[in-house]
């Protein structure tokens, strides 16, 4: 009897290695079935763009008080949102327009807007000349609406 268990035990190990690439196959197609097709895909609206900014600028701050160099926090944060545009959104932002915007002008955009927000809720995190550059962008341009930089640096 114990042989008998041992050769189907052999018998089922055998068809599954058989079987195994038949049983892969769904598990590596399911990313691509689950991910929105940029047809269907909706543009970014004003709220979404700012939530997606107030994570990046969050993600610079947490990566700055973790000792990260400004410009890689800032240049990874910036990727994050492009890339979630791009895949989210087929880079297509309502406020900017119906056209997907490229790669690389998503990367710009979600860099800046990183740098703004930073700017807005960690500015102790910020190089002192990037800090000052940004202040004197917004008060140039003349947008009030702009918040005013926080005065504490949030705990990651």
């Amino acid at each position: 009897m114990q042989q008998h268990g041992q050769s189907l035990n052999r018998h089922l190990l055998n068809l599954l290695r058989r079987l195994s690439p038949l049983l892969v196959a769904p598990l590596l197609t399911l990313p691509l079935l689950l991910a929105p097709g940029s047809a269907l895909a909706a543009p970014a609206t004003e709220a979404e763009m700012n939530l997606y900014t107030r994570i990046a600028a969050v993600n610079v701050c947490i990566a700055r008080a973790a000792g990260v160099d400004f410009d890689k926090a800032v240049g990874i944060a910036g990727e994050t949102i492009a890339q979630l545009l791009q895949g989210q959104h087929g880079g297509v932002i309502q406020q900017v327009g119906s056209k997907p915007l490229s790669l690389e002008d998503l990367r710009k955009g979600s860099i800046n807007s990183a740098v703004l927000g930073a700017v807005e809720i960690c500015p102790k995190e910020v190089p002192a000349d990037i800090l000052k550059r940004v202040q004197d962008a917004i008060k140039s341009s003349g947008n009030k609406a702009a918040p005013a930089p926080a005065t504490t640096t949030p705990k990651p």
